[in-house]
C-alpha cells in the first residue's frame, strides 16, 4: 500500500502542500477577477480532480516544473467540490471541460487549453 501511496499520493492528502502559490478558485465571481487581472498579467486556471491519479500527477509535474510566478497568476480549481465554477469556466471562455485541464487566460480571453499529458509548463511558456 505505501508504494503506491508514495507513486500516485493518498487520496487524503492535502492538495496545499505546493510550492506554488495558488489563488483557490472557489467562487463564481472570482471568474471576473480572472477577467480583469487578465487586461494586465494572464491568469492560469488549473482545473484538477482529487480522486483521479491521472490529475494529481499532472499536477505534481506541473508544480515541480513550473517557473513563471513573473509571468502568470495561478488559479486552483478543485473540480469536485466547485463542478459549477468549472461549468461557468466552459461557458465563458468557450473551452470544453476536461479534467485535469490548465486554461491561459488572457485579455478576457481562453488563449490556451490543454489537458491531461499536454500540460507542460515548456508549452505554457511559449504562450506567454
Amino acid at each position: 500500500m505505501s508504494l503506491f501511496k508514495n507513486i500516485f499520493g493518498s487520496s487524503d492528502e492535502s492538495e496545499n502542500s505546493s510550492k506554488m502559490s495558488w489563488t483557490q478558485l472557489t467562487d463564481l465571481g472570482q471568474l471576473n477577477e480572472i477577467i480583469d487581472l487578465s487586461t494586465t498579467k494572464p491568469v492560469l486556471i488549473f482545473k484538477h480532480s482529487t480522486r483521479c491519479s491521472i490529475s494529481r500527477m499532472a499536477l505534481k509535474q506541473f508544480e515541480n516544473e513550473f517557473d513563471l510566478e513573473e509571468k502568470v497568476t495561478p488559479y486552483f480549481l478543485d473540480l469536485l467540490e466547485n463542478r459549477s465554477i468549472s461549468n461557468e469556466i466552459a461557458t465563458r471562455f468557450d473551452v470544453e471541460h476536461q479534467s485535469p485541464q490548465l486554461i491561459l487566460i488572457k485579455d478576457g480571453k481562453a488563449i490556451y487549453n490543454v489537458s491531461h499529458s499536454d500540460i507542460q509548463v515548456d508549452d505554457l511558456r511559449t504562450k506567454l
